[in-house]
C-alpha cells in the first residue's frame, strides 16, 4: 500500500528528526563530555581551576581584582589591568568600554551620578594612580597633572577661523586650576556643569603637554580589555609593580622579579599575540614562597 504523499514527507521529516536528535542531542554532547575526561584535559574542560589551600580561589581564564573592601589596590599583589565587566571581571557581565579614540570630553552634570569620564579621562586617571601606587612617573601626553584629559573648547570669532574669543579646560571644574592659564592670549576657563561647549561652536583642541612619548605606565596598565575578563598582563606592568611587590613583602626584588619570569607565557604559536604573566597565578605564588609578615 503506498502512503499519500504528504504523509510520506511528514515520516520521513519526522525520522531526519529523530537520527539528528539522537547524533546532535545525545551522541555529540557525550563524547565532548568522554574527551573532557581525558587524563590531561580535564582541568581545562572544567574551567582550568586555580586552588590554594584546599580551596577554590579562581579560574587561570578569567582576572579578578586584588583590592580592599574599598576598592584600594592591596599593595603586597600585583594588580591586574582595569576591567569594564560588570563592577570587574564579571563573567556573567563580560564587555569592553565601547569607547574610541575620539571620547576625550566629559560629561560634566550638576548631579555626579550623570556624569561620564571620555576615554581619555579615564586613562589620564588610571595612569595617575597606578603611577603614584608604583612610585613611578604616571604622566601621559594629553592628560593634565591632576588626572583628566588636556582639552580645550577653543571658540573663534568666525567659527573655525578669526581670532580667538573664549577657551574653556571642558573637562576641568571648579575647585581645579586650569592647567594651561591662556591659549593664544586669551585666559583658559574652567568648565561649569551641565554646559556642553562644544555643541555651543567651540572646537575640541587636545593639547599635548610636556610628557614623555613613551610613558612610563604601559598601555594595559590603563586599558580594558575587550572581554573585560583578561588574566594577564603585560611583562612591562609586572616590571613597575615589582619595587612595591617587594617592599611591601619583605623580599628580594630580583626574587620577585625571577618569580614574575616563571609566570611569563610567550606568544601563542610562538607569533600570535603578545607575552604576558597571569596575575592570579603569580600572586598565589607569591602568597607560597614570600608570605605577608
Amino acid at each position: 500500500m503506498r502512503l499519500p504523499t504528504w504523509l510520506a514527507q511528514h515520516l520521513a521529516a519526522l525520522r531526519a528528526l529523530l537520527v539528528f536528535t539522537v547524533l546532535l542531542g545525545l551522541a555529540y554532547p557525550l563524547a565532548l563530555v568522554a574527551a573532557g575526561r581525558i587524563p590531561g584535559l580535564a582541568d581545562k574542560a572544567d574551567g582550568s581551576l586555580v586552588s590554594a589551600g584546599g580551596q577554590t580561589v579562581g579560574s587561570a581564564l578569567i582576572g579578578q581584582s586584588f583590592t580592599d573592601a574599598d576598592g584600594n589596590p592591596v599593595p603586597r599583589y600585583f594588580q591586574s589591568r582595569p576591567s569594564a565587566a560588570g563592577d570587574g571581571y564579571d563573567p556573567t557581565a563580560t564587555a569592553a568600554s565601547n569607547l574610541g579614540p575620539e571620547s576625550v570630553v566629559d560629561t560634566i552634570a550638576t548631579d555626579p551620578e550623570e556624569s561620564t569620564l571620555s576615554l581619555l579621562t579615564q586613562v589620564c586617571e588610571r595612569s595617575k594612580a597606578v603611577g603614584e601606587l608604583n612610585g613611578v612617573d604616571g604622566r601621559r601626553p594629553y592628560c593634565t597633572t591632576d588626572g583628566v584629559g588636556a582639552v580645550l573648547a577653543v571658540f573663534r570669532r568666525d567659527g573655525l577661523t578669526g581670532p580667538v574669543t573664549r577657551v574653556v579646560s571642558v573637562n576641568q571644574v571648579a575647585p581645579a586650576a586650569p592647567f594651561l592659564a591662556r591659549y593664544e592670549g586669551m585666559p583658559v576657563e574652567l568648565a561649569q556643569p551641565g554646559e556642553d561647549y562644544v555643541a555651543a561652536g567651540g572646537l575640541v583642541t587636545p593639547i599635548r603637554g610636556d610628557a614623555p612619548a613613551e610613558p612610563a605606565v604601559p598601555a594595559d596598565a590603563v586599558t580594558a580589555s575587550g572581554s573585560g575578563l583578561d588574566p594577564h598582563i603585560s611583562p612591562a606592568y609586572a616590571e613597575i609593580q615589582v619595587e612595591r611587590v617587594a617592599r611591601e613583602r619583605r623580599a628580594d626584588p630580583a626574587a620577585v622579579r625571577r618569580l614574575v619570569d616563571s609566570h611569563t607565557t610567550g606568544r601563542s604559536l610562538g607569533f600570535m599575540g603578545e607575552p604576558g604573566v597571569n596575575v592570579l597565578e603569580l600572586n598565589l605564588a607569591l602568597d607560597r614562597q614570600f608570605p605577608a609578615r
